[in-house]
Parts: C-alpha cells; sequence; structure tokens
C-alpha cells in the first residue's frame, strides 16, 4: 500500500506539493565579494520549510562543481556561478530573479 500525503491527500507517488512550492517561491539570485576578493553566489528566497534544502545545496553544489553552505536560510556557493545556479534552478521549476 502507498504512503498518503498529509498535505493534499494523494498518493506519495502523484503528490503534487513539493511542485506547487516551487512555483510559489520567488528566489533571488546576487554575487557578493569577500574577504581577499573572493566571490560567493547567494541564493536567497528558499522556504526550507516546504523544501529539502540540503538535497537542493547538493544538487547545485555538484552542477557548479565548488563548495557551499547554507546561513541564515541562505544558499552561499564559492565563485560566480549566476548562470548556472539561474538555468538549474528554472529547469527544477523555480521562479528565479538575478540581481
Amino acid at each position: 500500500m502507498s504512503d498518503i500525503c498529509p498535505k493534499c491527500g494523494l498518493p506519495k507517488e502523484i503528490c503534487v506539493c513539493e511542485d506547487i512550492a516551487r512555483e510559489q517561491q520567488r528566489i533571488n539570485i546576487a554575487v557578493d565579494k569577500r574577504r581577499y576578493g573572493k566571490m560567493m553566489t547567494i541564493v536567497d528566497g528558499i522556504n526550507p520549510h516546504e523544501l529539502d534544502i540540503d538535497t537542493l545545496i547538493s544538487n547545485l553544489k555538484t552542477i557548479c562543481a565548488c563548495g557551499g553552505t547554507i546561513k541564515d536560510g541562505k544558499i552561499e556557493l564559492q565563485g560566480d556561478h549566476r548562470i548556472k545556479v539561474k538555468e538549474s534552478l528554472e529547469k527544477m521549476g523555480f521562479m528565479v530573479d538575478v540581481l
């Protein structure tokens, strides 16, 4: 027997809760210059309560081939990866703004 999603009441195989959460969030991507001239790509606007942010950051770090972390609900990636991050998040179904 398949499990039932507590939010929408559909079986887990056809649950659309995470897809709806992705479409409703507005994500901002910016670049910040840190110490010693190092660049950091900051991804802001992701609600960690609606999505699995650990899986998302692992995917982004793999795509960009860089290190990164989560601080204060923001994803920080080492280097300037605005274009790669924007393309990959749009493929995942997010609405993205680049600052």
